[in-house]
């Protein structure tokens, strides 16, 4: 027998259903197929006309993560499709190649908060008036999981060259609900975020309501107060390199120390005065002036167009001030792109001493992405094309290490003060070799052999050249000797290196392998057996076990 309510309740329950069906498809934009065709494209544009980006991930494994994420997209809701995207296309480590997540055809939400990492932690440096409570506060967690979790689990969508750029321009993604559900930071999409934040030495936790992704009162990276937006910093004084934002770059005169000091933050021409002119106006002041030190800070510049970097290159060697220990060049977690060219320069045909953080960029790089349209969601991936190399494809590194490494707490920050400039100012070596690895080279191909020794050993005992990775360069001299045939001067870089480091394995590995290329095969033995003694059970004592049974095996 029918119920009488199934009668009423049949076209109620049918009606809801199939208002349900009409909300999910008014949340969701674009089918799966659509998604699927979009990434097929990608692949297909890539691999016909990016190949070179193929450097940091092999084209194999490059397709076989795209052919994984075409099989989950039906699973999946569309901003894990958005974030999915992200990932595929931050797997080639180049900032500069980036999937276009912000123009916001789907829709994601922020945090109104800036976070900024310190040396003893992620700390909330601004913040929207209604979160006034959490400045200053140190971030713990998020959603419960720790933050170096979290860190861990956002790392594969940030386009990152390295973990510089994470910290400057990657830190932002842990703001975006839909991030972090994507990347199983939350078990669930929601507006609301639970964050556990400390403050004066007691922990709280401090739900946050995500608003529409914004472009908030920013610039180079740091939140600019106002009515709405608050700072973590003591603002009634304000350090050099925060003075003047509004500004692209300017100078001041430092009287007690007799420094001219220029803040320079992007490579572009400042309305009413092109870059040109303005070092003119500082190259004139240094010579008519008493100045003993040019502090050029580029700690806040992310690049712009490095074919105005000619007069700032220009213009300091032909300045008196071009000396060891009288130039300082001021870089950090944000100086990338055209600023990194222009670091490169200055490395390659000036005295300058670096200071501060290393760099955002890779030596060398990929850079000025043009933008690729998916045909059915119309989103732009943005792909690097040109590849920009300032130094030999030896020299090239993950980044810039400046000589002199500085970097700032949260309660330096809160103060104002400024350790990274306080370090510039502080250094007077006029003996300062800026190339270490080059003044070596040129003793040993000159024949200076012992003098070559001497140096090596005082250099590495001079907390100055902390910032150099002897062992690392030695080797990688070596091995560039080695790979030349050049095996007599191979095995003497090689034995200088297991004499400098006698617990390094690898330095004992490492000469081993000269001696069984150059036919030494008694010595080669002796000194693998050395390496296994040294590392039984990690990677290096491995590879010479292998080694050994393949010398004896006559291969």
């Amino acid at each position: 027998m029918k119920s009488p309510f199934s009668e009423v309740l049949r076209p109620l329950i049918a009606g809801l259903m199939l208002l349900f069906v009409f909300s999910l498809q008014a949340q969701s934009k674009f089918t799966a197929q659509q998604w699927q065709e979009d990434l097929r494209f990608l692949q297909e544009t890539i691999h016909k006309n990016h190949p070179f980006l193929f450097k940091k991930i092999k084209a194999a494994d490059f397709d076989a993560s795209v052919d994984r994420f075409y099989n989950q997209i039906p699973q999946l809701e569309e901003h894990e499709i958005l974030v999915g995207f992200s990932r595929i296309v931050s797997s080639f480590q180049y900032g500069h190649t980036v999937f276009g997540y912000w123009e916001g055809i789907i829709p994601y939400h922020q945090m109104p908060l800036v976070l900024y990492n310190f040396n003893d932690g992620i700390f909330i440096q601004g913040a929207h008036k209604d979160y006034e409570d959490v400045l200053g506060a140190r971030l713990i967690q998020i959603e419960g999981k720790p933050i170096e979790t979290v860190l861990a689990l956002m790392r594969p969508v940030v386009p990152a060259e390295n973990d510089q750029f994470v910290k400057a321009y990657g830190i932002h993604y842990l703001t975006f609900p839909e991030f972090l559900h994507a990347q199983g930071v939350m078990s669930e999409l929601k507006n609301t975020i639970s964050l556990t934040l400390e403050k004066e030495g007691k922990q709280f936790k401090k739900v946050v309501q995500a608003v529409k992704a914004e472009r908030f009162p920013m610039q180079y990276g740091m939140v600019v107060p106002s009515d709405t937006w608050m700072e973590s910093r003591d603002l009634s004084t304000t350090p050099l390199y925060l003075k003047h934002l509004d500004k692209i770059y300017y100078y001041e005169y430092l009287p007690e120390s007799k420094t001219v000091y220029v803040r320079h933050s992007q490579i572009q021409d400042q309305e009413g005065e092109d870059i040109p002119t303005f070092y003119s106006r500082v190259f004139d002041f240094i010579e008519k002036n008493d100045v003993d030190k040019l502090v050029l800070d580029l700690r806040l510049n992310g690049g712009g167009n490095n074919y105005k970097n000619k007069p700032i290159v220009t213009g300091i060697i032909k300045s008196e001030i071009n000396k060891p220990g009288k130039f300082m060049v001021i870089i950090g977690r944000r100086t990338f792109s055209a600023c990194q060219n222009l670091v490169n320069e200055l490395s390659n045909y000036t005295n300058a001493v670096f200071v501060g953080e290393p760099t955002a960029e890779n030596i060398n790089f990929f850079g000025d992405n043009r933008p690729v349209k998916l045909p059915n969601t119309q989103i732009n991936a943005y792909l690097s094309f040109a590849w920009w190399q300032d130094k030999p494809q030896w020299e090239n590194a993950d980044w810039t290490v400046p000589h002199l490494k500085v970097d700032m707490s949260f309660e330096q920050y809160r103060n104002n003060e400024d350790p990274v400039l306080e370090a510039a100012l502080g250094f007077s070596d006029d003996s300062f070799v800026h190339d270490p690895m080059n003044y070596f080279r040129e003793l040993f191909t000159t024949g200076k052999i012992e003098l070559l020794q001497s140096e090596v050993i005082r250099m590495m005992q001079d907390p100055t050249y902390r910032f150099f990775d002897f062992q690392g360069e030695f080797n990688k001299a070596g091995y560039e000797l080695l790979n030349g045939k050049r095996y007599e001067e191979a095995i003497y870089v090689f034995n200088m290196t297991a004499e400098l480091f006698p617990e390094s394995s690898n330095a004992w590995d490492s000469l081993a392998e000269a001696y069984w290329k150059s036919g030494a095969i008694e010595k080669a033995k002796e000194y693998y057996k050395k390496a296994v003694s040294l590392d039984p059970d990690g990677n290096i004592g491995a590879n010479a076990m292998r080694m050994l049974k393949q010398i004896e095996s006559g291969q």
